[in-house]
């Protein structure tokens, strides 16, 4: 990485972070997508996303789940184990999946490891277990909405 801009990001776990980061340095769209060897409609994507949860959540709208973040090439860390059993979630990795002081985390164990899951990794993970008894083609919410509309045309007729 020689360029300056490439060189500044080369340490931030996902593409998607060095997309904001470099936005943030005032890099234009399609610079970042050359710098990166990404596409632009990429990076685009990533800045129009993050406009839009930034609107509505200026609005007082609740944020839309976003998908589980995956990065193989994160390195494992070491961590210490602090006072009361507190650890402390290396900033790269807080910055990839977008964690603040005060989010909620979910803690299981899982095969002698401790697992911690975002709101939004634990939802995908309940929605992939209900999937399983769900068959394909069949909307769960066409059939709610099929099963109130019958019921308020009971309730009409009585």
């Amino acid at each position: 990485m020689a360029d300056p801009n490439l060189r500044s990001v080369e340490h931030l776990p996902t593409t998607s972070a060095k997309i904001r980061a470099l936005a943030a340095r005032g890099v234009p769209r399609a610079d970042i997508a050359r710098l990166l060897g990404i596409r632009y409609q990429h990076v685009r994507n990533v800045l129009e996303h993050d406009k839009a949860r930034d609107a509505k959540a200026a609005a007082g709208l609740s944020e839309p789940p976003q998908p589980a973040i995956r990065d193989d090439n994160m390195p494992s860390v070491k961590v210490r184990l602090g006072p009361e059993g507190r650890i402390v979630i290396p900033a790269p990795m807080r910055e990839a999946l977008g964690l603040k002081e005060g989010d909620v985390l979910f803690a299981r164990l899982e095969g002698g490891e401790i697992k911690l899951l975002t709101p939004n990794a634990a939802m995908l993970r309940a929605q992939a277990i209900v999937r399983q008894f769900v068959p394909e083609g069949v909307s769960l919410a066409d059939e709610l909405i099929a099963e109130r509309r019958r019921e308020a045309e009971r309730e009409a007729k009585e």
